[in-house]
């Protein structure tokens, strides 16, 4: 089955939702139901009970397919999810939208929130209900709406427009997409290593969207921001091919003698990429560890 596992940006847990999900064993039958199959991640607005505990997306905004489950063998009580195929939807998709539930078993007969089933972090799913939260989150048909402004009954009359497959969320093509419309937004249409936004005749912005941690079968890398950068094409060669690397603070670090002096000079003051305003967009030390580790072609 689907279903639906919730996750915070602080976490007491070790997730790490491009590839982990790591939760208790209260939940490992809900859990071990998702194997092969499909489930959405959703982030509530707190990241805890502290009233100054904020960050949160409040919404459901990744998919991910379930590969397996193993039980940690350093804390007892506790299990990984793993997981493979995630990938960040274009819209985080709100929980209810004028009254009407994605998941209708959060709502009760008198039509509040049943914070019981709310409550709990792993919730299965039928197909619709993934099929309409994928809907929504790729933006088939209220992509410029306002959803606090989407009344009960046009969400209704949406929700044949809103079905998504599922398979077409495993397209490279529609990946690469969805990835590269993340990134461009994420960096503002700038290259995170010069700082150039350059448009071109035709009004579109001359930078491409760089996964940090490759994807395909041999790296298996997702597609996720925290997995990507916004460069330039040169800087994206270079990138791919292991000649420029990132550390975890973020310095630019090089094969100097394969990198000409007038690239050089192109980089950002301190040799630092510029990262995303929203620390939830920047590149993961886990990611950037993995290129210097298997990627970069210099000395670490």
């Amino acid at each position: 089955m689907k279903g639906i596992f919730t996750t915070k940006p602080i976490s007491s847990y070790n997730d790490l939702p491009e590839t982990r999900y790591h939760f208790p064993k209260t939940y490992l039958n809900q859990v071990q139901r998702t194997v092969g199959d499909w489930i959405v991640y959703y982030e509530p607005r707190r990241s805890s009970v502290e009233p100054s505990s904020r960050g949160g997306r409040q919404g459901y905004f990744a998919t991910a397919r379930v590969v397996r489950v193993a039980q940690d063998t350093g804390v007892t009580g506790l299990y990984y999810a793993y997981v493979d195929e995630y990938l960040e939807f274009d819209n985080i998709a709100p929980f209810s939208i004028g009254g009407q539930y994605f998941e209708t078993a959060l709502k009760k007969a008198d039509g509040t929130t049943s914070k019981g089933a709310f409550g709990r972090a792993v919730r299965l799913i039928s197909d619709e209900e993934y099929q309409l939260i994928l809907g929504y989150g790729f933006a088939l048909s209220v992509e410029e709406k306002d959803a606090e402004h989407i009344q009960g009954d046009e969400f209704l009359v949406q929700e044949e427009q809103q079905m998504l497959r599922p398979s077409l969320v495993t397209s490279r093509l529609f990946r690469d997409r969805a990835f590269s419309k993340k990134i461009a937004s994420a960096y503002d249409f700038t290259c995170a290593m010069t700082g150039l936004k350059l448009i071109n005749g035709g009004g579109r912005p001359e930078i491409e969207a760089a996964h940090i941690r490759p994807v395909g079968a041999e790296h298996h890398g997702p597609d996720s921001t925290r997995n990507g950068l916004a460069l330039s094409r040169t800087f994206h060669w270079l990138f791919d091919r292991g000649v420029i690397s990132i550390a975890d603070d973020y310095k630019i670090i090089l094969v100097e003698e394969s990198v000409p002096d007038q690239l050089k000079h192109l980089l950002l003051p301190e040799r630092k990429i510029r990262v995303p305003d929203d620390p939830l967009s920047r590149p993961h030390q886990q990611f950037l560890r993995y290129h210097r580790e298997h990627i970069y072609q210099g000395a670490v």
